[in-house]
Formats: structure tokens, sequence, C-alpha cells
């Protein structure tokens, strides 16, 4: 049995951060511009989440997640430290493997690629060893949506 004090983390949506990456596309669909070389620009689907590291020296345990109805979390974390003039989001800061987790229709529990979530929980301790926060893209499909998230 482990003496280390349990903590969890919950993600915390950042809508500033979503509606300025929304805007980033609806600014180049209105002038009719593309996207730059490598840049990941925000499917109507996502959303920019974050989690805030009161602890630098974490050890992942588990993942704790609930979804109130059948669908699809997918949880890709990003490499990107952003500032207030929105450094844009490039493919190249998705980190792999993402946190894939879907409940089926009829099912109480959520399932998970578990060897990935647990390199993906692993991942995230590791960079918490030198950040204070970290984002996300959680991206909703087959039914789930913000609104059905209960926690992660």
């Amino acid at each position: 049995m482990s003496s280390e004090p349990v903590l969890e983390l919950s993600f915390r949506p950042d809508d500033q951060l979503t509606e300025v990456m929304r805007l980033r596309v609806q600014s180049l669909q209105q002038r009719g511009q593309k996207r730059q070389d490598g840049e990941r620009l925000l499917l109507p689907n996502e959303a920019v989440y974050r989690l805030d590291f009161s602890r630098q020296s974490l050890r992942f345990s588990h993942w704790t997640v609930r979804l109130a109805q059948a669908g699809r979390l997918t949880v890709t974390a990003t490499s990107q430290l952003w500032t207030p003039d929105l450094t844009n989001l490039m493919t190249r800061q998705l980190l792999e493997p993402a946190g894939v987790f879907w409940r089926a229709r009829g099912d109480a529990a959520v399932q998970c690629y578990e060897a990935d979530a647990h390199e993906f929980g692993e991942r995230i301790a590791e960079l918490a060893k030198v950040r204070k926060v970290m984002y996300f893209l959680f991206a909703f499909a087959e039914g789930c949506s913000p609104e059905t998230r209960s926690s992660i």
C-alpha cells in the first residue's frame, strides 16, 4: 500500500481560448484564406481544456471518466504553452498517444484503450514536473458533448 497522498486532478474548460481558436477559423473562412502550413485548426466538435497542477511531483494512478450517455471522447495533450496573443497551434505540438474513452449504448462503464490511456496519464505526470498548466483538445463524438461529459 502506497503512503503517497492521492490527488485528483480535473480538466477545466477554457472557454476563452476555445473562442479565440474558433475566431481564428472564422477569420480564415471570411477572408478566404487557408491555414498556415502545419497549423492545427479547432474543429466544430472540439474544445480546449486545461489542467492545472497544484503539485509538480505526480505519479499517474488511474483515469476516472464518467460519460452521462453513450459517446466517445478523445483527449489530446498539447505541448503548446499559449500566450495571450495566441500562438497558433501547430500539428507537431499534439502529443501521442491520445486518451480515447467511450461508452457504448446500454453499457454503464466507460471503456478505453488501456495501454494508450495509461501511457497518456504517465506522460501528463511527467510533463507536470516542468509545468504548472497543460492544455488539451477534447474531441466529442458519437453523442458525447461537453454537456454529457460528467467528469474526467
